[in-house]
């Protein structure tokens, strides 16, 4: 055997890369002429932006600039025979389009910014001519967005390449077989003889290459065959790889630059698929597919072919990947509800699978929730990203609230971003922490977050790793055939109980307030929405708005997309959400009223000329103080019904509220306040109790130093003393059954206005607050530290509640440092307990006895440029910082008595959330009775969460769940006519149908947390 040059590791990559410069060669440039503009045009109206040549170094616009590029040329004659593509580059992202307005393909700068471990993110190569004659004419369209992938302009926004090249396929080829190889060299332990045989085969590759001689490319890819052609033997450890492009649907870009990222990375799927038999490539959110479908209906239609041909695969059943932490739980229903619906109507698939690969921890009422919509398994792998302990598991069975389970997956490799690469099957093979108990695993490839999907690269390794020796089988397959396969080794897996915490992000329960603020208010109004249309509907015929309120629902889901509502996203994204929230808001209010309305004025008002119908929607019987013109009342109006009340004659007079010099007080407690605004003492008169420890101040506003993101606040952010904000003035006042303390607060450049209220007869405090935020690198938080003592505290999550530690006497309980809830969190002894209630708010942290809620951070938005703190001029809002704006939210105290269940506190909370309505009565002679209920319960622990119109029938919708963590047999009595009742799956299946008594009664057994869904028809 002749002598050869040996190639050190380092000189063999430098050998990869002088093949890949052999790949593709300039024979000709191409003319680029654009149109700019800012905002996106179609392709009927692409010449109608501001027009301009370009040459290649030209900057051709800022961030989220639009443009069309028309590309023109001539192949030249001597290219006769050759493979000819274009290479094209504008330092943004490109659609192609064909001269029926058709997306064809997606285009990526190479620039882009993506994690380089993960590959090149780069989709310059546009494919032209298998065999060119010579004087083909050239003549591309593409629609172009001055931003990468992740909403950055690389390169100040120049154009880098527009030329025609040949491709020389075997250079081509040899750079993958070469690549493959040297990756899997580099993960091949070194005494072994495949490391030692693949390092000759490389060598003789690399002496021929460097050689230059005739055919030095086929011999070389002929030292390399018979390494590329060594199989594996019985494999131990199965991998199936699955096409994918992670599409977070707004982030470092707005929504509109979503819908033009999905039309490229789709087109970009299709176009790979007729060169690649063996892609699949898989694709989730059907908010993504519809926008498709709206916008490029022709490219959908080819989507929809290739869904029913196998090639594509609609992944995960909800609506969009949702945040899992900050929705409602019938918003999580309704995710699952239109996402299922969707994927059935359009494909005629059922999907039983949740992809959420990239959320921010895991509520622990999703596994019921997932399976009473018929979702069997879960994917995802953010645990990964914990900070401080190891998440023990990848394959599990993940228990919920309830007792149900749902089978577990985590993508071992720790990404959705995969390069399908040899490095990468090895790690999956070396991370996967149950493969002593399962034999398969999932690969998710290609450019994922700012979409792309997978490129030629992934797939041409994958073509040489299907059986290559040394690494585990990998077949590219559907999702829903691993899990299938997958699932036959469930009865070993691991069980894992309780929420899945991710420890880090805890800063997304507060980012960007204001949207969150929405958030809530919008699932409120929603229900409040469903609940009286569909009252109209029963009792005056009137007509059910579903399609609007589909319509409202399906865009409020959008913005809890994972990098919506988390508060993640760049300014823009709230500017815009914000804009529409106020919109959706008022057009559901509008249906609401409209429905109660109709109701009023059938309802006896019986002779008053004051009189006011108010609606409940909670199902229990509700004593509460309103107030209709200037008279208040104390009303007691029944669960799910209605009560007319007379407001004639004077105001209601209460000698049980008064106030002193630094103290208010009703008939259950007195709260007496210190200088600076806080309190010092709440004094229960029922129980003779103290609530405020001695020497302690309650509703303590604290400001602290926040150098962290929108994603996280830096762990050691109290070690710096807080700020407080400081009183500048104060009044008292009585109105009616209601004493308040107003206060205004300054700090710096912001104010603060707070309302304290107590009501007659009511255990509730609120503080109304308005504040003006204009302080940076800031998080502002309340605190109240109560005389309880409790090793645990109870948070409300959806369809129940959720209990953490007080303490930290592990790892584990010291990562659980800020903890998300719904809309209380409550710290109980068994005698007595103290609640803290909001009607906006979701992250709280309770240590040892100190109960306190993040009330808002302005922290800097991610992918903006540092800013320097000269920059930012005292008393102006900074565009560079989160919630630089005027905010309203109320926040309670809830003293009680006995534990959380025992003392009310869901009842409160919901109190709280969800007020009466009040109408006016204008009928004397009304066909309704001044009184009704319409749905009752028996059980205080049982909850009517949702009633609605049913999807496809005439059918009355009823969610219920027992929120207490009993088993409970229920009697529910029905007001309203009714043939059939039947129990369904939350995505309205029947089960079976009810039978019900003569006065319309139907017993029900729930048992702890168990969501039921009723069909009355």
């Amino acid at each position: 055997m002749p002598r050869f040059y040996q190639y050190t590791v380092n000189q063999l990559d430098q050998i990869l890369e002088q093949i890949r410069e052999k790949m593709y060669t300039e024979i000709a440039p191409l003319e680029i002429r654009g149109w700019r503009s800012k905002e996106p045009l179609p392709y009927a109206q692409r010449s109608e932006g501001e027009e301009e040549v370009f040459r290649l170094g030209d900057k051709w616009g800022d961030l989220f600039d639009c443009a069309w590029f028309h590309f023109t040329g001539r192949v030249p004659a001597s290219a006769a025979g050759e493979k000819i593509v274009l290479l094209l580059d504008v330092n943004g992202e490109m659609c192609i389009f064909d001269e029926n307005g058709v997306p064809v393909r997606g285009l990526t700068n190479v620039s882009s910014g993506f994690d380089d471990r993960l590959g090149g993110p780069g989709k310059r190569v546009l494919q032209f001519s298998e065999r060119a004659n010579g004087g083909e004419i050239v003549a591309v369209w593409a629609d172009a967005a001055c931003n990468d992938l992740f909403g950055f302009v690389k390169e100040n926004g120049t154009i880098k390449q527009a030329a025609i090249a040949v491709c020389n396929d075997e250079a081509r080829a040899l750079f993958y077989d070469f690549e493959v190889l040297l990756d899997l060299m580099k993960v091949t332990p070194e005494d072994s003889a495949r490391r030692q045989r693949i390092l000759r085969a490389l060598n003789l590759a690399a002496n021929i290459f460097a050689a230059g001689d005739e055919n030095y490319l086929t011999r070389a890819r002929a030292e390399l065959s018979g390494e590329l052609l060594k199989k594996g033997g019985d494999p131990s450890l199965k991998i199936s790889a699955v096409g994918h492009a992670h599409l977070d649907l707004a982030w470092l870009w707005p929504v509109r630059e979503t819908i033009r990222k999905g039309a490229r990375t789709f087109s970009t799927a299709l176009e790979l698929m007729e060169r690649y038999p063996d892609y699949i490539y898989g694709a989730s959110q059907p908010q993504l597919y519809e926008w498709m479908k709206i916008h490029y209906p022709t490219l959908y239609e080819k989507i929809k072919q290739k869904v029913a041909a196998g090639r594509i695969e609609p992944l995960g059943a909800s609506w969009v990947e949702f945040d899992t932490n900050l929705p409602g739980g019938e918003a999580i229903v309704r995710q699952l509800l239109f996402g299922k619906k969707f994927f059935k109507a359009e494909f005629g698939v059922e999907i039983d699978h949740l992809w959420q690969p990239d959320v921010f921890g895991y509520t622990a009422a999703l596994p019921q929730i997932l399976e009473k919509a018929g979702v069997h398994y879960f994917m995802t792998q953010k645990l990964s990203w914990s900070l401080i302990n190891v998440f023990p598991h990848h394959s599990f069975i993940w228990e919920g609230i309830d007792g149900t389970s749902v089978l577990t997956h985590m993508l071992p490799e720790e990404t959705y971003n995969s390069q399908a690469s040899p490095f990468a099957i090895k790690k999956i093979e070396k991370n996967y922490k149950d493969k002593d108990v399962s034999e398969e695993a999932l690969l998710v490839f290609g450019i994922g977050d700012g979409g792309g999907g997978p490129g030629a690269e992934h797939l041409e390794r994958l073509q040489r790793m299907k059986n290559l020796a040394g690494l585990p089988t990998v077949t590219q397959r559907r999702a829903q055939d691993f899990f299938a396969s997958w699932k036959k080794d469930a009865a070993n897996f691991a069980r894992w109980v309780g929420e899945l915490y991710l420890e880090r992000h805890q800063g997304t329960f507060t980012t960007n307030a204001r949207n969150k603020w929405y958030n809530r208010k919008m699932e409120i109004a929603l229900r409040e929405a469903e609940w009286a249309c569909s009252l109209a509907r029963k009792v005056v015929g009137g007509e059910y708005p579903q399609e609007k309120l589909e319509k409202i629902w399906k865009e409020t889901l959008l913005y809890q997309f994972h990098d919506i509502l988390p508060g993640s996203s760049i300014k823009r994204v709230y500017d815009e959400s914000l804009a529409r929230y106020e919109k959706l808001l008022e057009e559901t209010r509008k249906i609401t009223e409209e429905a109660y309305r109709s109701l009023a004025k059938k309802v006896n008002a019986g002779g008053s000329v004051k009189a006011a119908v108010i609606f409940n929607s909670l199902s229990w019987q509700r004593t509460e103080w309103v107030k209709f013109g200037n008279n208040w009342r104390q009303v007691t109006v029944p669960a799910l019904g209605y009560i007319v009340e007379d407001f004639s004659g004077g105001a209601a007079i209460s000698d049980e509220v008064n106030l002193s010099e630094n103290s208010i007080e009703n008939d259950l407690l007195r709260l007496r306040f210190a200088e600076d605004g806080t309190i010092d003492s709440i004094f229960d008169k029922e129980f003779g109790r103290e609530i405020v420890p001695e020497n302690e101040q309650a509703n303590q506003l604290l400001l602290y130093h926040d150098d962290g993101d929108a994603w996280d606040i830096p762990l050691n952010y109290r070690d710096i003393p807080p700020r407080k904000m400081q009183l500048e003035k104060s009044e008292m006042a009585v109105d009616g059954p209601k004493v308040s303390l107003k206060q205004l607060f300054r700090l710096g450049n912001s104010t603060l206005e707070q309302e304290i209220v107590l009501f007659e007869g009511s255990r509730r405090i609120d503080f109304k607050t308005k504040l003006n935020w204009r302080e940076i690198k800031s998080m502002l938080r309340v605190q109240f530290p109560v005389n309880v003592h409790a090793e645990e505290a109870a948070y409300e999550i959806q369809f129940g509640h959720y209990f953490r530690p007080t303490h930290q006497n592990t790892s584990w309980d010291l990562a659980k440092d800020e903890v998300p809830a719904q809309k209380w969190a409550d710290l109980s002894q068994d005698d007595y307990g103290v609640a803290l209630l909001n009607d906006s708010k979701y992250g709280y942290r309770v240590k040892g006895n100190v109960l306190e809620l993040n009330l808002l951070r302005s922290v800097p938005y991610p992918g903006q440029a540092v800013v320097k703190d000269e920059d930012v001029k005292p008393g102006e809002a900074h565009h560079a910082y989160t919630d630089q704006r005027e905010h309203e939210f109320v926040y309670s105290l809830f003293p009680h008595p006995g534990n959380h269940r025992t003392g009310g506190v869901n009842k409160a909370a919901y109190g709280l959330n969800v007020p009466l309505q009040i109408f006016a009565a204008e009928n004397e002679n009304g066909d309704l009775t001044g009184q009704n209920s319409f749905f009752e319960l028996d059980s205080p622990d049982v909850i009517i969460e949702a009633v609605k119109k049913a999807e496809d029938d005439a059918g009355t919708i009823l969610r219920l769940c027992e929120a207490e963590n009993q088993n409970e047999r229920v009697k529910l009595k029905i007001a309203l006519p009714f043939e059939k009742i039947f129990e369904t799956d939350l995505t309205e299946n029947v089960i079976r149908e009810i039978s019900a008594s003569d006065e319309g009664i139907v017993e029900i057994d729930f048992q702890p947390f168990e969501i039921k869904t009723l069909k009355i028809l």
